[in-house]
């Protein structure tokens, strides 16, 4: 069986949103707002809610901040992950990747294609493991952030989800690190 087991205990996990606009501000920011009502109704922590501005620098230091915070266990960023030249998200924040999560863009893209069709192709949705950290980058319209959240992110983040999900391995994301040493 795969899908929510309801009988057993929900984990809530530490999520911090970042939105990267140039033009919105944290009262008119509506995917940041969008995901940070549904971590909430969804049980989870929300840790921490930033925006920045489409720059490289600014976004891989926020992000960078929130990997070396053990209160936050999930990054999940909204807006640059297109085509134009101001969509600098992935560069930014691939670097940071100890581990790329591939599945996440091929799952996003099936999910996405149902709601824009051949347009997912414009998004660079990505996702990666950054220091024990989960990194989910999404597109910035609130459609792409409720697919992402409710048909993705959602399920792998809720402990309940079978066959496997994210939050029960997330003890052992930084196993490399005890037998470097």
């Amino acid at each position: 069986m795969h899908g929510i087991n309801e009988s057993l205990p929900f984990h809530p996990v530490r999520i911090a949103v970042l939105v990267m606009s140039d033009t919105r501000t944290l009262e008119t920011d509506t995917s940041g707002k969008v995901l940070a009502d549904r971590i909430e109704a969804a049980g989870h922590i929300l840790a921490d809610r930033k925006l920045v501005r489409d720059d490289k620098a600014a976004i891989r230091a926020q992000v960078s901040a929130w990997i070396a915070n053990p209160e936050v266990d999930v990054v999940i960023t909204s807006g640059g992950t297109g085509l134009t030249g101001f969509d600098v998200t992935p560069e930014a924040i691939t670097p940071l990747f100890d581990k790329v999560i591939d599945g996440f863009s091929v799952i996003f893209h099936q999910v996405s294609y149902q709601s824009v069709g051949l347009s997912t192709l414009q998004s660079r949705a990505i996702a990666g493991v950054a220091s024990g950290t989960f990194i989910f980058c999404l597109p910035g319209s609130n459609g792409a952030v409720k697919d992402g959240w409710d048909k993705v992110i959602s399920l792998q983040l809720d402990s309940r989800h079978k066959p496997c999900n994210l939050v029960e391995i997330m003890p052992r994301l930084m196993e490399h690190m005890e037998h470097d040493h």
